[in-house]
């Protein structure tokens, strides 16, 4: 494709995404189905161009004020993830200059705003929490592209086993530092046809949210239930600590996610898997269930800053108000879940967020209302007996704590208790 061609399609993707009406990654996708010819290396360029417009957008709108031309277009220019000689192929000579000209600003110039590229409402409780020298490494890990993380179906095939079979089909995967059950590979290889993934020995997975499907500690013969399952990631890797025994509830609210996971529950051999639409927290179905549940895992919905590098977006789509709001839902469905476990019952609670207010604020409130129904476990106990070595540097005040910036993981929260 000409350069200029690529310039302009590139543009027309990011006027799209900065409408912010839907999910970055959803609007990617729907982009290259009406554009199949595009190659890898074009979509490439494509898609990384409009993250990092979404990552670094503050930054970027303030350089591209002194150039002339569309707004998205400038901002493709100064974000553009391709070649650079292909680039300057596309450009008039008046582009030319001022690209230049604005690659000779010393980005250490700018204010923090402009440099750390968060909301106000995002960047002042982290500065707090993580202090000065955590709050700017934080930004740096959150403005890299994510890896590729996988979970071993250890149901179906062992570790050293998949990493083979993914060297087999050309692809290089190195043991995750934490999780038993991970793979990690850099870049963005094409899965779908890797015989590995197409026969269900590895999922797709964040190491994190391995994490947090390890600390429910789920075993043979259990009734388990994942409260919020979605699209049934941490579903799979309980069904397989289960060794597709006893009984698996994948609850959710949504039937589109729920979809999502049928195909993946074929592949991935499970038959104790039993999904059910809910229609909120304290849907009737779920009462039936109360006091007899061994484990129950609760990935409450919640802002997803943990994601950032992989949903840039998600700081530009949430607020203020919508924090609260999620917060106020997180508080009444720990409260539901918890009512499902049998004494003796294990009950996490996790999010994706790094901030205080969706994680440790919401456990600490359950742990003071629920004293004495509830005992709070702490994360490394839990960790050490499953057997995971790095069980002392996950933990955090008794909570899991997982940074982008000191665990390559995404950032995950988890808090765990046990049923008196």
């Amino acid at each position: 494709m000409h350069p200029g061609a690529l310039i302009d399609l590139t543009t027309s993707l990011l006027q799209a995404v900065l409408r912010l009406d839907q999910p970055a990654d959803r609007l990617v996708s729907t982009f290259f189905k009406t554009h199949r010819a595009l190659g890898p290396r074009e979509r490439h360029t494509l898609a990384e161009t409009a993250y990092t417009v979404l990552r670094r957008r503050l930054q970027l709108q303030h350089l591209a004020q002194s150039g002339v031309g569309p707004l998205e277009r400038r901002l493709v220019l100064l974000a553009w993830q391709g070649d650079h000689g292909y680039l300057q192929r596309g450009l008039s000579p008046q582009e030319a200059a001022w690209l230049g000209d604005v690659r000779r600003v010393a980005l250490s110039s700018l204010s923090d705003k402009l440099r750390h590229n968060l909301p106000e409402w995002v960047a002042a409780p982290l500065m707090q929490d993580l202090g000065t020298e955590g709050f700017w490494a934080l930004v740096e890990a959150l403005d890299q592209p994510a890896p590729l993380d996988l979970r071993v179906n250890t149901f179906k095939t062992g570790r050293e086993q998949a990493q083979q079979a993914l060297a087999d089909a050309g692809i290089t995967a190195q043991v995750t530092p934490y999780s038993p059950w991970g793979l990690r590979i850099q870049g963005k290889p094409a899965l779908t046809t890797v015989p590995a993934f197409v026969q269900g020995e590895v999922e797709v997975q964040d190491e994190g949210s391995q994490l947090l499907a390890l600390l429910a500690g789920a075993g043979r013969g259990q009734m388990v239930v994942d409260f919020c399952a979605g699209a049934g990631g941490k579903t799979l890797a309980l069904g397989a600590m289960m060794r597709s025994t006893g009984r698996l509830y994948a609850l959710d609210t949504s039937d589109h996610r729920l979809a999502a996971l049928k195909p993946r529950m074929a592949r991935s051999g499970l038959s104790n898997v039993h999904p059910v639409r809910i229609a909120h927290e304290r849907d009737e179905r779920i009462r039936r269930l109360e006091g007899k549940i061994d484990c129950v895992l609760v990935d409450a919905p919640c802002s997803g800053l943990g994601t950032l590098r992989r949903n840039p977006d998600l700081k530009w789509r949430q607020s203020p108000a919508s924090l609260l709001e999620l917060q106020d839902l997180q508080a009444r469905i720990l409260a539901s879940a918890a009512r499902l476990l049998r004494p003796g019952g294990r009950l996490v609670y996790g999010t994706c967020s790094l901030l205080k207010s969706e994680n440790e604020d919401i456990a600490q409130a359950f742990s003071s209302a629920h004293a004495s129904q509830f005992e709070p476990l702490a994360v490394k106990d839990v960790l050490a007996e499953a057997r995971l070595p790095a069980a002392e540097s996950l933990d955090s005040n008794g909570y899991l704590r997982l940074w982008p910036h000191l665990h390559q993981t995404d950032g995950f929260f988890a808090a765990v208790w046990r049923r008196r």
